[in-house]
């Protein structure tokens, strides 16, 4: 049931029943995300997916967020939060945490805070499920794979959003504030399953 709290997990909250895009709203292509056997499965043309369903009123300061992810070869996808919907392109606001073990044109591995603390060390396996499980508390982003910490950073008192002319990202709102979530389709040559995705609000 959508927003039902997971027996397994007390104080988490289900956020995808794995039976409907209740709860989910597609941006751009909205072919890109597919359900099949209780996962969402991003593949196609770019398009994002954001939690716009009722709880916590879809906006989320501190919280932890869990989601079970599946990559095959060569694919790319991301989890952004503090993010909101918008209808075309790469989200502007929030932050995105990387999925890609083995994509070949972005050196950026799965569990990296995308451009802004990065990891080039596949922590994950592709064909094989694996946890993100994304913490923000205050300034502060945790992030790990299966239990395993591979990215913590604290947001600068002076942090101006992630510009960088040279490289060509230029995203000022990409700070810590709070918004939703958002899955990623990259593109058609990559295939990423989500599922179990859950969230624990924190004070």
């Amino acid at each position: 049931m959508l927003g039902a709290a997971s027996a397994a997990e007390p104080g988490w909250t289900v956020l995808f029943d794995g039976k409907s895009l209740d709860g989910w709203r597609a941006s751009e292509t909205k072919s890109t995300f597919k359900l099949v056997d209780g996962a969402l499965v991003a593949n196609g043309t770019r398009s994002h997916l954001f939690y716009v369903g009722e709880v916590n009123g879809g906006d989320f300061e501190n919280f932890e967020l869990k989601v079970d992810v599946m990559t095959k070869n060569n694919s790319n996808g991301g989890i952004y939060f503090h993010t909101a919907y918008q209808e075309t392109g790469w989200p502007d606001k929030g932050f995105e945490v990387q999925v890609n073990n083995t994509y070949n044109t972005d050196p950026r591995k799965t569990g990296s805070l995308y451009a802004v603390s990065d990891t080039m060390k596949a922590s994950a396996s592709d064909d094989e499920w694996f946890t993100e499980h994304i913490i923000v508390q205050g300034k502060k982003v945790t992030i790990k794979v299966d239990g395993m910490t591979v990215v913590e950073w604290t947001e600068p008192a002076d942090w101006p959003g992630l510009i960088d002319p040279a490289n060509g990202q230029n995203f000022p709102q990409r700070k810590l504030s709070s918004g939703t979530f958002a899955l990623q389709g990259h593109d058609p040559g990559s295939t990423i399953y989500y599922k179990n995705i859950r969230v624990k609000p924190l004070p």
